[in-house]
């Protein structure tokens, strides 16, 4: 099921989406969230040799609180106090039912039947009203407008709105002091990729990244790429697959963000369905992090993704018990490869060619004979002094590649 709402086909054409969404934006909302929400750390994966942004360890287990938090704000700024509703199966609910329950602001989400207990729950928890309505997302969706517009309350999208966006570009502006080379984000309706596209594409070549250019690069899952179809042309409402990733499963991608993403993005990976499973389980097996399906998209990406330093954002960590239990039992993942360690000797053992001739004669030396160790017939008994451990040897950067 969807997490996360769908652009209105009714929207006006926002035209030149520079006047939507400014880094001035982001900024603004780094500025509001740092008092309520603390930066996210950021976890390097040896064995995957990727950065990881781990946002599933955010307030609410997702990066959604960000935007729905900041959109809370601005809105607060800007003298609009009304209640605010929200069509959800999921995270974006759980965001909004935070914020409300921090500033003091009344909240309603809508979900459908069938919606996950433990998210429902969640959302109940922060005090927000929940109604249920309808089998699927696209009813709770359509039935959550019409309440906006009998009632008067403030429709709040998951991604497709100028605060929300901004407020998910605080992500690229605590992923910028690590100087990545690319960065990869999950895709479902923009939000995130154009928020964070957004705010690296205007630190690319400042001076701390030393004149380097950052590439981002967007992350979707086979028969659920409705941002990739839309970058070309493509805007058809098609419905997407099921997939273990259910949080990027949108039909139609935003309408600000899609033009967002087409300006900014430097391309769209698509993972098969078997790569994003067995992704996950290494992620919890090897790196000790549980993230849901769309939280480790970005991940399974990264291994069609080239660059030295590579950072991957795991969006979310709100995962079924039963689905991540069924994913360890059924799951067998390859062993990853081992780390070649290199020295100066072993690299002259392995090319010839890159030995001097001064080592031919070394090379050719023949072996020394075994000889048998004596008894020791004194009558004081020795110690024999163990040896000091030799220094561990550099690993480069690339061996740690998978």
């Amino acid at each position: 099921m969807p997490d996360s709402g769908r652009a209105s086909a009714q929207e006006p054409d926002v035209g030149d989406v520079g006047r939507a969404v400014e880094v001035a934006d982001v900024l603004a909302a780094q500025s509001r969230l740092r008092r309520y929400l603390p930066v996210t750390p950021m976890h390097f994966a040896e064995r995957f040799g990727v950065m990881l942004k781990l946002e599933n360890l955010q307030r609410t287990g997702s990066y959604k609180v960000r935007g729905a938090l900041n959109a809370m704000l601005a809105a607060q700024e800007r003298g609009d106090r009304r209640p605010v509703i929200c069509a959800s199966a999921g995270n974006h609910a759980q965001g909004v039912a935070w914020a409300a329950y921090r500033l003091g602001v009344q909240a309603i989400t809508v979900m459908p039947h069938g919606a996950p207990e433990t998210k429902i729950a969640g959302v109940a928890h922060w005090g927000a009203t929940v109604r249920q309505h309808g089998d699927s997302y696209d009813e709770a969706y359509a039935f959550a407008r019409q309440l906006a517009e009998q009632n008067d309350y403030r429709f709040l999208s998951a991604f497709d709105d100028p605060d929300v966006i901004a407020g998910q570009g605080t992500i690229g502006m605590e992923i910028a002091p690590y100087a990545p080379d690319v960065v990869i984000v999950p895709i479902g309706g923009g939000g995130l990729a154009s928020g964070v596209a957004l705010a690296l594409s205007t630190l690319s070549g400042s001076q701390g990244f030393g004149g380097q250019r950052v590439r981002v690069v967007g992350a979707q899952v086979e028969g659920v790429d409705s941002m990739a179809r839309a970058i070309k042309g493509d805007v058809r409402e098609i419905a997407p697959a099921s997939s273990l990733a259910d949080g990027v499963r949108v039909k139609v991608p935003g309408f600000i963000t899609r033009r967002l993403c087409a300006r900014l993005l430097d391309d769209v990976v698509i993972v098969r369905e078997a790569e994003l499973r067995e992704t996950l389980v290494r992620l919890a097996l090897e790196e000790n992090l549980i993230a849901e399906g769309a939280g480790a998209l970005a991940l399974a990406a990264g291994r069609r993704v080239a660059g030295k330093r590579k950072c991957a954002v795991v969006s979310g960590g709100n995962i079924d018990a039963a689905t991540l239990a069924t994913l360890l039992s059924e799951v067998r993942p390859r062993p990853p490869r081992k780390p070649r360690r290199r020295t100066d000797g072993a690299a002259s053992a392995a090319d010839p060619a890159a030995a001097g001739p001064g080592d031919a004669a070394a090379r050719k030396s023949p072996p020394v004979a075994k000889r048998r160790p004596t008894a020791n017939l004194s009558p004081s008994p020795t110690i024999s002094v163990p040896m000091a451990p030799t220094a561990p040897q550099p690993v480069s950067e690339e061996e740690f590649t998978w």
